[in-house]
């Protein structure tokens, strides 16, 4: 799994942001003001606009003027626009990812975005000539560009931000873009119902694409990620090829493009049913479906832009377990909270679709809003930790074609969401029961993607914790390699120092610990999930020692980071104990640097070996306990265990009840 420093860093210094401690505890707007961000932003939330903004244009006129353009349904016509949309995601994605890594991202997005203003002449000359076919078209078209556009953008992101900036970064990017997207759908909307008038629909069209292509020549260049790249145009050949390296780019970027793409299935089902769901079930009229569209756009924007905060400025994909279960938990809800609403309206007489006033006044529509916002806000928090996992965790020179076969996935599992959907309501299901089906799926999928990908589950775990009990300070997180092999030593003090450790730490670790702890019933499992390797003392358990040994070699030789505690075991009187001869032994077979690491705070808290009694223990496990993590300079690997104890104690200091929070330090 490639974990590349170059990924964020270089391009970073080359365009002039903070350094790595430079976005910390900083808002994520102020990237809208910077030229690295803002006018990318821009051009960003102008194509997402026009995307919609013309689908739905061509939609609501073959709706409502019908015979002004062809004789075919509404229904179909809807279908073939969608499908045209995404048609070219299939065909071109594998193609537009090899240019985005070939050739400057910010000439890409350039070429891109003067082909979307010759777009939307086509569009223009299609609405001046009522014709269909033109209009169908230029939504094809529509999804080329959108289809070229979407590698370059988010492999753009990594190049011009800081690791501590890439989740605001994404964060503000689904924000804008759903946002962009419900605004270019009302806007159709009005339109539509004020003037058919070719003109102003030309002039609106146009005026968003030059706008796009405005902002899009202020971005800065990004430099050629893989300048001897050669091109090659197969849809078949190229879109297998591409998505055969992102296999081989690691378990946990084809996991996380799996679940990514599966988020668009799910919100390709329960979007798709947001009209039918507001019509017949809801009973309303269309402002009811506006609403409850602009109520899931309003939530996933806010979920996206939760997720810096809740993440502590880095890349945190604990959070995506929550997104899961938020997901699973509100889209089933939704369900029955709708079908509660429906049977409460059969009580009633009227048989009048209700307006969005009617609909917010009915008993249980505020319980139905609450569902689907929690829904897009569930929806952001599990999107955007994902996305900025996938960006940090692949070479820059694969970055476009990586997120280029996210893309060809996105769009398969969008067409089987289609034919899932058409199927189940044709075979009788009614809207609410599809999308109760939808949630169970994606709980089955979510256990399934834990359960492969336990990093997943043990970041979760990772971030609760510290996040529900602690008051994390964290220094010198710098020292921390972003890539290759190293031993961190911390200090041993409570049950949950791996937790600890692994929630400061983008880098997966593997944990060296103690046999008997690591064969504790049910935790067990957990351990072995995330490849912790169980040691022992070599008069207690040689063989166990050597095996230990052996792993950790092979994890040090494969570049992975490994945790071993010195002392051997838990401290029992909260103070540093002599270092076990265990650590030499590796470090003399393996020359990698060994990092020292204090932890202060977990003394005399519920989870450490102090002598209390269970029930004083649990008494002192209260939110808001202030925890402290130093990292110390790395040192050579021929370091003296006496010098390596000393540092990791001059990390430390003298810890003691007297070093604990007082009362008025809490904060509950």
């Amino acid at each position: 799994m490639n974990t590349p420093s170059s990924t964020a860093s270089s391009p970073v210094t080359e365009h002039g942001p903070e350094g790595a401690e430079g976005g910390r505890g900083r808002s994520q707007f102020r990237l809208l003001t910077q030229r690295r961000f803002g006018p990318f932003f821009a051009t960003q939330l102008a194509g997402a606009f026009n995307d919609s903004f013309l689908k739905q244009l061509v939609i609501l006129l073959v709706t409502f003027h019908a015979a002004e353009y062809t004789t075919m349904s509404a229904g179909l016509v809807a279908n073939m626009a969608a499908g045209l949309f995404i048609l070219p995601f299939v065909l071109f994605s594998a193609y537009a990812g090899q240019l985005a890594d070939r050739f400057d991202k910010a000439k890409v997005i350039r070429a891109v975005k003067a082909a979307e203003v010759a777009i939307m002449v086509v569009a223009s000359a299609g609405f001046y000539m009522k014709s269909l076919p033109v209009l169908l078209t230029s939504i094809f078209a529509m999804g080329c560009h959108s289809a070229f556009f979407g590698p370059v953008k988010y492999s753009l992101l990594p190049r011009v931000l800081a690791k501590e900036e890439l989740t605001g970064g994404n964060g503000l990017l689904e924000m804008g873009t759903f946002l962009s997207i419900l605004l270019g759908t009302l806007v159709a909307g009005v339109i539509a119902a004020m003037t058919t008038n070719p003109l102003w629909l030309s002039i609106a069209l146009l005026g968003f694409a030059i706008l796009g292509l405005a902002a899009s020549l202020f971005i800065p260049a990004t430099g050629e990620a893989a300048p001897d790249l050669k091109l090659r145009f197969s849809v078949v050949r190229e879109t297998l090829a591409t998505v055969k390296m992102s296999k081989r780019e690691g378990e946990g970027v084809w996991n996380s493009l799996l679940a990514i793409s599966w988020f668009w299935f799910v919100g390709a089902v329960v979007l798709s049913q947001i009209p039918a769901l507001g019509k017949d079930v809801l009973q309303g009229d269309t402002t009811v479906v506006t609403v409850l569209l602009a109520t899931f756009s309003i939530g996933i924007a806010t979920g996206s832009l939760l997720c810096e905060r809740l993440s502590g400025h880095k890349v945190e994909i604990g959070l995506v377990p929550i997104g899961s279960i938020g997901l699973s938990v509100f889209t089933a809800d939704m369900a029955w909270s709708s079908d509660r609403f429906a049977a409460a309206l059969q009580t009633s007489a009227s048989s009048v679709p209700l307006s969005w006033t009617q609909f917010l006044a009915a008993s249980g529509s505020i319980h139905v809003l609450a569902d689907v916002a929690l829904l897009g806000l569930f929806g952001g928090l599990f999107i955007v930790p994902l996305y900025a996992f996938v960006q940090l965790r692949t070479a820059p020179e694969r970055q476009s074609r990586i997120i280029s076969s996210n893309n060809i996935l996105n769009a398969v599992a969008m067409v089987i969401a289609a034919g899932m959907s058409a199927g189940l309501l044709a075979y009788g299901i009614s809207v609410p029961g599809l999308i109760l089906v939808c949630a169970g799926l994606n709980a089955l999928v979510a256990i399934y993607i834990y359960r492969t990908v336990p990093e997943f589950l043990w970041r979760f775990l990772s971030w609760f914790v510290v996040h529900a009990i602690y008051r994390l300070r964290i220094t010198g997180t710098h020292n921390i390699p972003e890539e290759g092999p190293a031993i961190l030593a911390p200090n041993h003090v409570s049950y949950v120092d791996a937790l600890v450790l692994s929630a400061l730490c983008p880098r997966p670790i593997r944990f060296v610990m103690d046999a008997s702890i690591f064969r504790v019933p049910v935790l067990s499992w957990l351990f072995r999930q995330v490849n912790a390797i169980p040691i022992a003392s070599a008069k207690k358990e040689p063989e166990t020692l050597e095996k230990a040994l052996a792993a950790v070699d092979a994890a040090l030789r494969n570049g992975e980071l490994v945790c071993v505690f010195p002392e051997g075991a838990l401290t029992r009187d909260g103070q540093l104990a002599e270092f076990k001869p265990g650590i030499r032994r590796m470090l003399d077979a393996n020359p990698v640097p060994v990092i020292p690491v204090g932890l202060n705070g977990l003394w005399e808290t519920a989870f450490a070996r102090n002598g209390q009694s269970t029930g004083a223990r649990l008494g002192s496990l209260r939110p808001g306990r202030k925890l402290d993590v130093n990292v110390g300079a790395p040192l050579p690997h021929d370091v003296s265990v006496e010098e390596l104890r000393s540092k990791v104690q001059g990390l430390v200091g003298h810890v003691s009840a007297a070093s604990q929070p007082r009362p008025s330090e809490v904060r509950g």
